[in-house]
């Protein structure tokens, strides 16, 4: 009896222990360490997410799309949580895009959070998660598509993978397109399954830009510039259409073109816009610049007549013409129209190395035309201080300094609108608001300008550098240009690589239309009037027709 009674002592000693430690391991967790447990169990059973803004789709004057966003989840994974590793390899390989044994390699890392798949398409991440495979994530999200894929690629650039503009007008406008992300909590329970979801911030969308560009004219301008690039195999080259009595951008191409939804693919040089990016000795379209100078200051008029050498000597350089002529009589319309290099040169002293000077940078050259294109150059134009003897020998006729196309478009823009150099600009519209571009400012007078377009159109007349470029029932203008560039290890003008250019404007007397021809370094052909010009026909009768500008003259003439 004595023992039993011990027995059961021993028993109730025992069971008094276990409830004392239990008390004190209660009292440990839940006021001890209550706080720190509250929030481990906070963090795994609770998720606070950045919910992207909706970024905002860019389209062209028309409303065709150019650039939308579309459902796209981040695909991840748990690995100790996903209980069949192979056979879920097998299933998520063809809805990733990619090969089981890299899905497989993932699932067996023994980290404990690993990423499947970015910006997966929604309609294959719905795929996925009708899989519903344990310790697999879905996280909400958009991906960046170019319904047009090259079209106008290096003007509308991409996104990278954090949703941010990373070029082009992507990156410039990225406040604007971006909008304000959200913020939500997600509460699961301890197998991981949504059990309640809180908006904490709305996300707002980004805003809806309307771009000057026509796409049917963008489509137009990149397949003359391909046919420019598979002719001539250049370096690259840009072509920009504007309406010269707005400013507006119409099109812009580049070529190489590259695809916006793959980037990657393309080469370095490729990716950049070369119709701000680069900067180049103009040659010969840099003429009207001397001659516009020499003629807002009375020093020419384009009839004023020069009895002119075969070669000029300024101090120790010695310049002639591409193509030998003897002594020859010419006037100031026709030294543009020929381009020749001696008339232009003697106009160029005429004027005078400092109002020279003065005009050039009147005229917009050596700083930014403000185009709301990013990564835009200001250009070279030496100081005076900089000049040296023999610089009104080169400078005159476009060598010893460097403009970017777009510089040259908005100085041409100016003789066609009657001397008001406006900004080149393709931003339309921001959610509907008209965006305000009313830089502009007068250059020259409205009868320089005027004087200058009658002048130009002899370029594309028998006996002009251009005379092959017509388009039946209009009256074109424009200038040629032929540069040498400098040899990067002779620092030596080359006599192999070539710029060729033309800049023109249609209908002459009232120009709607302004079209500007680039090409880097062309093979078979050098000349601005053999390798640009018939591009800017090509366009130009394009645009014409589709802009439905009437003829301005008889075509049966």
């Amino acid at each position: 009896m004595l023992l039993v009674e011990r027995r059961i002592g021993l028993l109730f000693a025992f069971f008094l222990g276990l409830i004392l430690l239990a008390g004190l391991r209660s009292l440990q967790l839940g006021t001890l360490k209550g706080g720190m447990l509250t929030k481990a169990a906070a963090s795994q059973q609770t998720a606070d997410t950045v919910v992207p803004a909706h970024r905002g789709t860019i389209v062209d004057r028309k409303g065709v799309e150019l650039a939308v966003s579309e459902a796209a989840d981040d695909i991840s994974a748990t690995p100790y949580l996903v209980p069949d590793k192979g056979k879920a390899a097998k299933q998520l390989a063809p809805l990733l895009g990619t090969d089981e044994a890299t899905v497989l390699k993932k699932l067996s890392d023994a980290c404990c959070f690993v990423y499947l798949g970015r910006r997966v398409p929604g309609d294959q991440a719905d795929k996925i998660r009708k899989l519903d495979i344990p310790g697999i994530d879905l996280a909400p999200g958009q991906r960046r598509a170019y319904p047009g894929d090259y079209l106008a690629s290096q003007v509308l650039g991409w996104v990278n993978m954090a949703g941010n503009g990373a070029s082009g007008l992507e990156y410039s406008l990225d406040k604007v397109l971006h909008g304000t992300d959200g913020e939500r909590r997600v509460v699961r329970d301890g197998v991981g399954e949504d059990v309640k979801v809180d908006t904490l911030k709305a996300a707002k969308p980004g805003a809806a830009v309307e771009l000057s560009l026509d796409s049917k004219i963008q489509d137009k301008v990149e397949g003359v510039l391909k046919g420019v690039g598979e002719t001539y195999r250049p370096k690259g080259a840009t072509a920009i259409v504007t309406n010269p009595q707005t400013g507006e951008i119409l099109a812009l191409a580049n070529w190489p073109r590259i695809n916006a939804n793959d980037p990657s693919a393309a080469p370095t040089s490729a990716l950049q816009n070369r119709a701000v990016g680069i900067t180049y000795e103009p040659g010969s379209t840099f003429k009207a610049v001397t001659v516009a100078g020499a003629l807002e200051d009375g020093k020419v008029t384009p009839d004023t007549s020069f009895n002119l050498p075969p070669q000029i000597v300024v101090a120790d350089r010695t310049i002639k013409n591409a193509e030998d002529r003897g002594w020859a009589t010419m006037t100031t319309r026709q030294i543009l129209a020929q381009s020749d290099n001696v008339g232009a040169i003697t106009i160029g002293q005429r004027l005078g190395k400092a109002r020279f000077d003065y005009y050039v940078r009147k005229f917009g050259f050596g700083t930014p035309t403000g185009t709301d294109l990013p990564g835009e150059e200001r250009g070279i134009v030496p100081t005076l201080e900089q000049y040296s003897g023999s610089s009104m020998g080169n400078l005159p006729i476009g060598q010893g300094e460097a403009v970017t196309p777009m510089q040259i478009a908005q100085f041409y823009g100016a003789i066609a609108d009657g001397g008001i150099l406006k900004t080149p600009h393709l931003v339309r519209r921001i959610d509907g608001k008209l965006v305000n571009h009313m830089k502009s400012r007068r250059v020259m007078k409205a009868s320089t300008a005027a004087a200058l377009r009658d002048m130009l159109e002899g370029v594309l007349a028998p006996g002009g550098t251009a005379s092959e470029v017509r388009i039946p029932g209009y009256q074109l203008a424009g200038k040629t240009g032929t540069a040498n560039k400098i040899d990067p290890t002779t620092h030596e003008y080359s006599q192999s690589a070539y710029v060729a250019s033309f800049v023109g404007f249609a209908p002459a007397k009232d120009p709607k239309l302004l079209i500007s021809v680039m090409v880097d370094e062309p093979h078979g052909a050098i000349y601005g009037g053999s390798v640009a010009a018939p591009a800017f026909g090509k366009i130009a009768q394009f645009a014409l027709s589709y802009e439905k500008i009437a003829p301005t003259v008889d075509a049966t003439k």
